[in-house]
């Protein structure tokens, strides 16, 4: 169900050939992202603390991810912090959309270095890279 959820998405939002600088700007799929990663990182904290729990990621935490996996340069040079968390959001969300990760792998990777999040996101973000760029 979760395939076909995502094939119709990528089919309806056009989603299946945009650039990497297309998809960084991309508002829609910042917007998605946001949601994606708030709920990522709210499984890997209720998985540590064995307690259900909810939890935003800050824009400086994914734009100092961004910025160390070498995506930054990717964006005009006047982005400032919350432009640039935008752009790790809207690299999530398409990853997701694009079968680069599933929720439990994701969830299992940053609830290893849930404590020191720009880490966790950090190598996150370069798993997508990685995943994304073979295809």
């Amino acid at each position: 169900m979760e395939d076909n959820l995502k094939k119709s998405l990528r089919l309806k939002f056009g989603l299946s050939e945009l650039s990497l600088n297309q998809i960084m700007l991309n508002k829609s799929l910042a917007s998605f992202g946001d949601a994606l990663v708030n709920f990522i990182y709210s499984l890997a904290l209720s998985e540590k603390n064995l307690e259900l729990t909810g939890a935003k990621v800050k824009s400086q935490v994914l734009a100092e991810s961004l910025k160390r996996v070498d995506l930054r340069k990717h964006l005009p040079n006047r982005s400032d912090r919350h432009s640039q968390g935008d752009a790790a959001e809207a690299f999530i969300a398409y990853a997701w959309l694009q079968d680069g990760f599933n929720l439990e792998e994701a969830t299992t990777l940053i609830s290893t270095h849930v404590d020191e999040p720009v880490e966790a996101f950090s190598k996150f973000l370069e798993l997508i890279k990685k995943r994304l760029m073979m295809h």
